[in-house]
């Protein structure tokens, strides 16, 4: 009796029995994503807040791309190896050299930092661009939790008081 197609089958059973459905999830409203993503400071100092925005994206392992004072734009990019050897030698050995399995995940993060009356208003976004090891785009995805995004201003908010302390 052949082994072969049985042992091809338990490999396969495997790698599928790490797939489980999950439920969808809830859409939010443009409106309620601009809510979380947008935060307001109470200075007049658009540079002192563009720089503590920038400073805590390479504090979370960002390279600034773009900055311009004057247009209060700000764009970044982090590079994250998520590839997984297990499936990645598994699709290797499956289908060789058309292989196609995750191998990072650029984020991208665009900052608009503004006046606002006697305030200084920082939205920015994120979206996430998985990418396979052939440099494809897997998928793209914005960033759409809102706890990420209170962890990030609660960052900005230091930055700030260190910024207006002169301890940066």
């Amino acid at each position: 009796m052949n082994k072969i197609p049985y042992l091809f089958l338990s490999v396969v059973l495997i790698a599928l029995s790490g797939c489980v459905a999950t439920q969808p999830a809830i859409q939010k409203s443009q409106l309620q994503i601009r809510e979380f993503q947008t935060r307001s400071y109470d200075t007049k100092d658009t540079k002192m807040v563009m720089k503590a925005v920038m400073h805590t994206l390479q504090d979370d392992g960002f390279i600034v791309k773009q900055a311009n004072i004057d247009l209060g734009l700000l764009t970044a990019q982090k590079e994250v190896d998520v590839e997984e050897v297990g499936e990645a030698f598994l699709l290797s050995l499956l289908a060789g050299s058309e292989a196609r399995y995750k191998k990072n995940n650029i984020i991208e993060a665009s900052a608009n930092i503004s006046d606002f009356g006697d305030q200084i208003r920082v939205r920015i976004n994120f979206q996430t661009k998985l990418m396979n090891n052939k440099s494809e785009v897997m998928s793209v995805v914005q960033v759409e939790d809102g706890k990420f995004y209170q962890e990030f201003f609660s960052k900005v908010d230091k930055a700030i008081f260190l910024g207006r302390e002169n301890l940066q």
